[in-house]
């Protein structure tokens, strides 16, 4: 009888793969910023070479152009936003956030003790209240 015994890679430490999927956000949302500014350099070379800068298509061009300048800048300023990273005006931080900046739902302490599914993870925020709301209708009956 012969014994086969499989040969297994090691697996990337969390820290490597962490490390590797930021290196990965990073070169797209530099990506994303070069696309969004060869199209705000689009705009500004067709105001300047365009004979008379209020014609239909110098303006359909600066819309488009700008729409698309958009589109790529979404991602960055959504992940500067996660990160906490974007000021935002007119917006008060919660105190978790403001803290930390990482936008992890850990930093919210608890006072109740974790409830856990039946495989021993924790239950989500929603699911707790929906919990709660069931055990008061029980208690009143």
């Amino acid at each position: 009888m012969f014994c086969f015994a499989k040969r297994l890679k090691p697996k990337p430490k969390d820290e490597n793969l962490l490390n590797l999927m930021s290196k990965e956000l990073g070169l797209l949302n530099l990506l994303c910023i070069l696309a969004a500014l060869g199209f705000l350099v689009v705009i500004v070379v067709s105001a300047i070479l365009s004979g008379d800068f209020f014609t239909t298509d110098n303006l359909f061009v600066i819309t488009v152009c700008l729409v698309m300048a958009l589109m790529f800048l979404v991602n960055p300023l959504l992940y500067l936003k996660s990160e906490g990273k974007l000021p935002l005006p007119f917006i008060k931080r919660s105190p978790a956030i403001a803290g930390g900046g990482s936008g992890d739902w850990s930093q919210v302490k608890s006072t109740s003790p974790p409830l856990l599914d039946a495989k021993g993870r924790a239950v989500p925020p929603d699911v707790k209240a929906m919990v709660a709301r069931m055990n008061q209708a029980e208690v009143k009956d």
